[in-house]
């Protein structure tokens, strides 16, 4: 997976809520990815794929259109690699926060 880092020495104000923006609305990709693997059973990654893209084409959420569809899709493969660390963490019976 290709990950982007933004740096950001030295911006302005605007720049700053625009990565705040983004960053929000990445974690809200994530976290519907998430909620909707906890209400549905029998969940993919392609699923998960998937939704991101129904969340772009969705009129409630006119901002997630403002991520690119690969920003979106790194924030649902974020989603599903914690899942698969809740599974693993299960199976090996580790105890504490998953």
């Amino acid at each position: 997976m290709l990950v982007v880092e933004a740096k950001l020495k030295n911006g302005t104000p605007e720049q700053y809520q625009k990565l705040d923006e983004a960053i929000r609305t990445s974690q809200f990709v994530r976290n519907t990815c998430v909620r909707y693997w906890m209400d549905n059973k029998g969940i993919t990654r392609n699923d998960l794929q998937k939704l991101c893209s129904t969340l772009a084409k969705n009129k409630d959420t006119p901002w997630v259109t403002l991520l690119n569809s690969q920003a979106r899709q790194s924030a649902a493969d974020r989603a599903w690699q914690s899942i698969n660390r809740f599974y693993q963490n299960c199976r090996a019976k580790i105890s504490g926060k998953k």
